[in-house]
């Protein structure tokens, strides 16, 4: 009985041990400065006038500029044609929100992930903090698991769902998909708590 209540303590020491450490993040820190979010409708903020994005309310949040390359309608599949105008920035940061737009359009979820392999790859060896903004949502479900597997396995930061808990609240959204500002303010909510640590 000693013996099992010695092994009880030790296993609970170690829990606590590492319940608060904070995973190992590739190019964390590094020398360059800009955050950049690069992804479909949700970072470019349709739907909302210009400074209620989610990165304009992040920028505030973390006192420091975001650029928004988000593009309403792009696909995972098409984002690394885009990749010139990211690493351009020489970015410290970069939050990668990709894949709703590939499950509307019934596009290969294979294909859409390893896409943002591919940017998680590229994002890093320019150096950068390398961010997976996972969506959430109906029918995402297959993507989470995958972008969460992909976080772990490349040493990139996870951020999980961001529409959930908006997107069935019509009090948070500007139309059927898209949030208001006050949706995207609770977006940029659950991005900071992923990566203040990080900045």
């Amino acid at each position: 009985m000693k013996k099992i209540l010695i092994a009880a303590v030790c296993v609970m020491g170690l829990f606590y041990l590492f319940k608060g450490k904070k995973p190992e993040v590739k190019n964390f820190p590094n020398a360059n400065h800009a955050v950049v979010a690069f992804g479909d409708s949700l970072t470019a903020g349709y739907g909302v006038p210009a400074g209620a994005s989610y990165p304009d309310v992040l920028a505030q949040k973390i006192s420091r500029p975001v650029v928004n390359l988000g593009l309403s309608g792009d696909t995972a599949a098409n984002a690394p044609t885009r990749l010139p105008q990211v690493l351009a920035q020489r970015p410290y940061m970069v939050l990668i929100e990709f894949g709703a737009n590939d499950r509307i359009r019934q596009l290969s979820r294979t294909a859409a992930v390893n896409a943002v392999a591919h940017i998680v790859d590229e994002v890093q060896a320019a150096g950068a903090i390398a961010v997976i903004v996972d969506t959430g949502g109906p029918g995402m479900g297959e993507y989470t698991k995958a972008y969460k597997h992909l976080a772990r396995e490349k040493g990139a930061l996870f951020v999980p769902g961001i529409i959930k808990g908006i997107f069935y609240r019509p009090s948070l959204k500007s139309d059927q998909v898209h949030p208001n500002a006050a949706g995207y303010a609770k977006i940029a909510n659950k991005v900071h708590k992923v990566i203040k640590d990080y900045l």
